[in-house]
């Protein structure tokens, strides 16, 4: 009597099959982090090439400014509460508004200036992508009718884009390195307006960089110079020898809009 064997169906579990870059759950485990950091370095790099984009002005500053008309309306409500705590924030965002309004002065500034050049002599403005400063930055090119960029960056607290980014320049990262070295590939000039945390971070990340020449020089810009005389004592750094006369000359104050943009373009590496 012949028999044949009885033949047992695989079972082929549906994550062990699928094809590992199509794996989420694969592509998310500790193991694959280096693929992750190629692949976000690798997108922005790809679509920012196909749409042309070749310099950057980088535009840093704080998220918590608002618009001139958002501090007014604030200021509105609360004097009609008459709620003394709300009057004295009301007032300071007023006060910070100007930072608002003179980067999207600033950005409107670079934009329909550089409108109708070639690309390789064209610079688009790059912000962080989210509100205050970013949100002008970006909200100034778009008054121009010009494209900027965005790099958001993933946070425990959401991080919205902002309503005026252009959505095929729209990045979002979530490895902080990765998109700090974005800001700077393709930079041309880098402006920080008074900030926190986050502005100081990329600040001083950039100002390091070009100190020890692991970067082309570059205008580095710092925005209004009361404020940054106030927060950071320069001159006591360089008494005490912890910085050069030389390395002071990685950055310079402006405190407008059109001193900013003159400098840019009066810049010679």
């Amino acid at each position: 009597m012949n028999i044949k064997p009885k033949l047992e169906k695989l079972s082929v579990p549906a994550d062990a099959y699928r094809l590992a870059f199509d794996d989420p759950e694969f592509m998310l485990r500790d193991e694959a982090r280096g693929i992750r950091l190629q692949l976000e370095l690798l997108k922005a790099d790809v679509v920012q090439a196909e749409a042309g984009i070749e310099h950057t002005v980088v535009v840093f500053g704080s998220a918590r400014f608002v618009s001139n008309d958002v501090a007014q309306q604030q200021w509105v409500q609360a004097s009609s509460a008459k709620d003394t705590e709300a009057i004295v924030k009301a007032e300071l965002a007023l006060r910070n508004s100007a930072y608002y309004e003179a980067a999207r002065q600033f950005a409107f500034l670079v934009a329909s200036s550089c409108a109708h050049c070639e690309p390789e002599e064209r610079f688009t403005i790059c912000t962080g992508g989210g509100p205050g400063i970013m949100e002008a930055a970006n909200r100034g090119a778009h008054e121009a009718g010009v494209a900027s960029v965005a790099l958001n960056i993933v946070l425990p607290r959401e991080q919205k884009p902002n309503p005026y980014v252009s959505k095929h320049l729209n990045f979002q990262f979530h490895y902080f390195a990765i998109r700090k070295m974005h800001f700077m590939l393709r930079a041309k000039a880098l402006i920080a307006f008074p900030g926190g945390f986050g502005t100081f971070d990329e600040l001083f990340e950039i100002l390091t960089l070009v100190q020890t020449h692991k970067s082309r020089k570059v205008p580095v810009l710092l925005y209004g110079r009361d404020y940054w005389e106030k927060v950071i004592n320069f001159d006591a750094m360089q008494a005490s020898g912890t910085i050069t006369a030389e390395d002071r000359a990685c950055f310079q104050y402006v405190d407008t809009p059109e001193e900013a943009w003159a400098a840019i373009t009066l810049f010679r590496p």
